[in-house]
């Protein structure tokens, strides 16, 4: 994988980013040569190029059952074969579409995440405070490779199943900068091992201080959080609890939507108090922007009819226009494209899970009452109650589908779920035709991209 055609696809981002963020620096090399970083500045103004090392899969997205399209002319309207084909969950996922950025933008994140790691093995802090920083830079970078890793993971490979994870194919793990490398396809099991080690090591390494106004940044409490993720969708909920805690222990803000207002397009900066760690997913389907002008689709009119009249989120997340429901901008401001970051209000519902799955009934509502307390008008919310874990759960799940919504998370959720014995059919009817996604199916494992598959030679997914 990552062969030698796809050199300039990788490299041209290092010399854009060092180029726009740190001209001293290319003043004083030779233009004719590729940038090699050599202080932690430049390695930080590498880390921080946003484009790629904070981009995900939409994959996930079109494929889930948050929207639909309004009829069968406008899903013949959608110029992306891609789109179209994602969301009838067709064999042939790309119809001779190359260069798909929902593989080839996480490996180019990757790629600056170990060039990163490379140079740092060349630099020597000089006293403390530099080597304070040296530690933080390294555990960013191995964040940003762990956290892309699993993006990877998730939409290309199986759900986690401890039974089978030895032997179902995961993804190329790439741990060095080496372009000429080409990397065969890991087990599951040996792909979330490499992810939980690179977090491990950077939650001990990165600073515990929230940075305020640049939330691209990961934290120590963001390594705490992305742990607690991977956990769940392991379905180890145990350890995702424990991280949970760890990361809430840090950092538990959470916002009163009735501060906020209701009629903004944008109702939330890229600074909310509730971002861990800021990421978005890739700049490409146009079904997946929050525009007006997208008209072709609408919100999930089942998703809809779980907000009752007094749920703020329904105003907040959702524009209603004359013929559809679009999507808002969410914690990614004014960004077009949805935030797939870590927020405290995931935590929560995290927590709030794991306690119902160990018999914490009472405990797990009260969490989840801390959370909706903050979604309902004022005067308006009564907390839930539950009788037994089974009945929590329930809440649980039906708050995360209506909290965690167009966050890339459905698709995740879906794949566990099912694993857990939910039993969740897709359903899509177009043109007089239904389609049907039934749990477990091997088409919630995207294909391999086919220029990836000719240029690596790695194997293909079965659909």
């Amino acid at each position: 994988m990552i062969a030698n055609k796809l050199f300039i696809s990788y490299a041209l981002p290092l010399f854009i980013v060092l180029s726009s963020c740190n001209k001293d620096f290319l003043d004083k090399k030779p233009s004719t040569s590729l940038v090699i970083p050599s202080t932690l500045a430049e390695l930080v103004a590498l880390l921080d190029n946003t484009t790629d090392c904070n981009a995900t899969s939409a994959l996930g997205n079109l494929s889930s059952d948050e929207y639909y399209f309004l009829n069968y002319d406008s899903y013949l309207s959608e110029a992306s074969i891609t789109t179209r084909n994602a969301y009838l969950w067709m064999k042939d996922l790309y119809g001779g579409e190359t260069n798909i950025p929902d593989w080839n933008i996480p490996y180019r994140g990757i790629f600056i995440a170990n060039s990163v790691l490379d140079a740092l093995s060349k630099i020597t802090p000089t006293n403390f405070n530099e080597s304070q920083s040296w530690n933080h830079v390294k555990g960013w970078a191995l964040f940003i490779r762990a956290y892309l890793h699993y993006d990877l993971v998730s939409n290309f490979s199986p759900a986690y199943d401890h039974l089978t994870a030895s032997i179902d194919l995961g993804i190329p793990i790439k741990l060095t900068a080496n372009i000429d490398e080409i990397v065969q396809r890991s087990s599951v099991k040996e792909t979330y091992d490499r992810i939980i080690n690179d977090l491990e090591e950077s939650a001990y390494l990165m600073n515990a201080t929230l940075p305020i106004n640049n939330r691209n940044r990961p934290w120590k409490a963001a390594a705490y959080g992305m742990l607690s993720r991977v956990y769940l969708s392991m379905r180890e909920y145990d350890k995702a609890e424990l991280y949970a805690d760890s990361c809430l222990g840090m950092y538990s803000k959470l916002i009163d939507y009735n501060g906020i207002s209701p009629t903004s397009s944008t109702p939330f900066t890229n600074i909310n108090d509730e971002s861990i760690f800021s990421s978005h997913q890739v700049f490409t389907y146009l079904v997946t922007a929050s525009t007006t002008s997208v008209k072709s689709v609408s919100i999930d009119t089942t998703l809809l009819s779980l907000y009752d009249s007094t749920d703020l989120r329904l105003d907040l997340y959702y524009s209603k226009n004359a013929s559809n429901y679009t999507r808002k901008r969410g914690y990614y401001g004014s960004g077009l494209y949805p935030y797939s970051g870590l927020a405290t209000d995931e935590i929560y519902l995290i927590k709030a899970e794991c306690l119902a799955r160990r018999n914490e009934y009472d405990l797990s509502i009260d969490v989840l009452n801390t959370l909706l307390q903050k979604r309902y008008k004022d005067g308006t919310f009564v907390p839930l109650i539950a009788s037994t874990a089974e009945d929590a759960l329930e809440k649980v799940l039906q708050e995360r589908r209506k909290e965690l919504v167009f966050r890339g998370l459905r698709w995740v959720d879906l794949k566990r779920l099912n694993k857990e014995g939910a039993n969740i059919t897709l359903k899509r009817v177009l043109n007089d035709e239904t389609y049907l996604l039934p749990p477990n199916d091997p088409r919630y494992v995207f294909p391999i991209p086919d220029d990836e598959i000719a240029l690596s030679g790695i194997s293909q997914n079965i659909r």
